[in-house]
């Protein structure tokens, strides 16, 4: 097997591809947070094309930097395919191209899992096109994006990856290679070989010093550990090693294309806390705003909600007269550096959560001279209030309004993002009844919680009443946290109260919470059929296993009777008994009637 001769390498934040036999790249990037020296090499060695692709983007945008990280990428080109080299380049170029794009919010993982499903299917597609010709586009990936202090790696063949530390190597990635009689093996898994496409994954945390190796098997085919530590263990440069390297598989005898990529991590971000609140603190807390006060051409018409932790102000643009919402951070909170980092996360959160059903987050136009930020003006009150207005609504009008809850939970969760938070004071309802969810507050990101930050927020921020007990014990549930406070919200908007009752908000153990005991939604409503109460209670359920994964299945037992919610009634296992008791009753009575008639006509 083997792979076709690209280089891809950085020039600022550009793409550099080369196509030459034997090309020898280097670049090491300079920045005070993540530095790594990086370099390559990729050779057709004695094939007459090289099928080997190798890459590695650094950006030079700090943005860029921090929040999606360097990466490093070999593929290996199936040369029995025909379309190897296609692939494998197709493979790289892609990755690299389409990864820095993805929304910031993702996770790596979910970012690079994402990228290879769809290059797979756009390699597999293109095999079928060609199958009278039996010219296939498989390949090898092995590819390292690492971002702040960890290393994360995507993996599917017999390329490798490994990590040189203190002296001492170690493989990341396993080949997957199955073998036959004879000593025969065969390529298990490539990119392009099925359109389901098993990749593997894992990360690990970096020090300074450690040195990461991608190489296809023209390479740790022909030079063994032993070589390979010497080799890492040299005081030269990433380039010199790695030429070295291609240089020892040539010389051992290497039939195939010769690639691999060396990255030597020479820094991490790892600021002190003093470094980072400063930067946090540059804009000072306002103070409380009276009614006419003008800030930053904004000017107070009154205070829309108060508490200890922020203030939100009805303010008017006076140059455009435009309403707007002005969130303060509250001054109990001026020396506290992780509120602050939560505080300015909640206006970049808020910013890329795009729906109808979502408070937006205003861009700033003007200067800020203060710590704030702007969102619309929703003209309503929150569902909270509503619920006390309104006890018992129409059934079509509150699944209505839990449809438009889930709608805009759905746009936090297709971001990787889990609000954490979601109760009825965090949902504003207008006159017509749309609503949207505000409070970014407790907002868990996958791409934030991945970058390393030098502070230890509070565990949790949700609400005793409406978050998930397993998040309020430490526990991230993702979307089932989100999904229980959706039903518990549901549970509210048809009864009144709440599923486990007022006991919940005095919990504060697992043991505490095993003892309470869901209240059926009949008892308090005696309209809701016994179906739509099993969906209740599946969706408020503490154990996840029992507890719906998807919020769309959800919303669908909501609206349609699950058979399975029907077949063990157990009221109607009791009709169903008492029929059959009273059936059993009126035949021996029928029966002692007929016999009594033929003893009569007997006599």
């Amino acid at each position: 097997m083997s792979i076709s001769d690209k280089q891809t390498a950085t020039s600022g934040c550009g793409c550099l591809v080369n196509s030459i036999s034997g090309l020898a790249m280097t670049h090491k990037k300079k920045s005070n947070k993540l530095t790594i020296d990086l370099a390559s090499h990729s050779t057709r060695g004695l094939k007459e094309i090289n099928e080997d692709a190798v890459g590695f983007f650094s950006p030079s945008e700090e943005r860029l930097l921090e929040g999606k990280g360097i990466a490093l990428v070999v593929a290996d080109g199936v040369s029995s395919a025909e379309a190897g080299k296609d692939a494998s380049e197709t493979a790289v170029k892609r990755f690299i191209e389409d990864y820095y794009p993805t929304p910031d919010t993702w996770s790596v993982k979910h970012a690079g899992q994402k990228l290879l499903s769809s290059i797979n299917i756009t390699l597999f597609k293109r095999s079928h096109e060609f199958a009278s010709e039996e010219k296939g586009y498989l390949t090898t990936f092995t590819g390292l994006v690492i971002k702040s202090q960890t290393c994360h790696y995507f993996h599917v063949g017999d390329s490798r990856a490994y990590l040189f530390r203190d002296g001492s190597l170690s493989q990341l990635t396993r080949d997957h290679i199955a073998s036959i009689a004879s000593g025969k093996s065969f390529l298990s898994r490539a990119l392009g070989m099925d359109n389901c496409l098993q990749i593997d994954y894992s990360s690990l945390n970096l020090i300074k010093g450690d040195q990461l190796l991608l190489t296809s098997d023209g390479i740790h085919d022909f030079v063994d550990e032993e070589n390979l530590v010497n080799t890492l263990s040299d005081s030269t440069s990433p380039q010199q090693k790695i030429d070295k390297l291609v240089y020892l598989a040539l010389e051992n005898g290497s039939d195939d294309n010769v690639s691999g990529v060396i990255g030597e991590v020479t820094s991490l971000p790892n600021e002190s806390l003093n470094d980072y609140n400063s930067k946090l603190t540059m804009l000072p807390f306002p103070p409380p705003l009276d009614t006419g006060v003008k800030l930053d051409g904004y000017k107070v018409i009154k205070e829309l909600f108060a508490s200890s932790r922020s203030q939100i102000y009805l303010v008017k643009d006076t140059d455009t007269g435009e309403l707007m919402a002005m969130k303060t951070p509250s001054i109990n909170f001026e020396d506290d550096a992780g509120y602050i980092d939560r505080f300015i996360q909640e206006e970049w959160i808020g910013k890329r959560i795009n729906s109808p059903y979502v408070v937006k987050v205003i861009e700033q136009k003007r200067k800020r001279t203060c710590l704030y930020y702007l969102m619309e003006y929703v003209d309503g009150i929150s569902l909270d209030k509503w619920m006390q207005q309104n006890r018992f609504p129409k059934p079509k009008t509150a699944i209505s309004i839990v449809e438009e809850i889930a709608k805009g939970l759905n746009e936090f969760h297709k971001m990787e993002t889990i609000h954490q938070d979601l109760k009825p004071a965090n949902i504003i309802i207008d006159s017509v009844l749309n609503i949207k969810i505000v409070d970014f507050g407790s907002v868990f990101v996958a791409g934030v919680a991945e970058i390393f930050i030098p502070l230890e927020h509070e565990g949790v921020l949700g609400t005793a009443s409406y978050s998930d007990p397993k998040y309020l014990l430490g526990k991230n549930t993702g979307i089932q946290g989100d999904l229980y406070a959706l039903a518990t919200i549901t549970y509210e908007l048809f009864c009144g109260e709440l599923p486990y009752g007022k006991k919940i908000e005095e919990c504060q153990t697992a043991f505490e919470y095993d003892r309470l005991r869901y209240i059926p939604a009949n008892s308090l409503n005696p309209m809701i059929p016994v179906w739509f109460d099993r969906t209740l209670q599946r969706g408020v359920m503490f154990d996840l296993e029992h507890r719906y994964q998807r919020i769309a299945d959800f919303l669908k037992d909501l609206k349609n009777p699950n058979s399975n919610y029907l077949r063990d009634d157990p009221q109607i296992r009791k009709n169903k008994s008492q029929i059959l008791f009273w059936q059993l009753l009126s035949g021996f009575w029928i029966l002692m009637l007929l016999l009594v008639i033929a003893m009569f006509k007997h006599n």
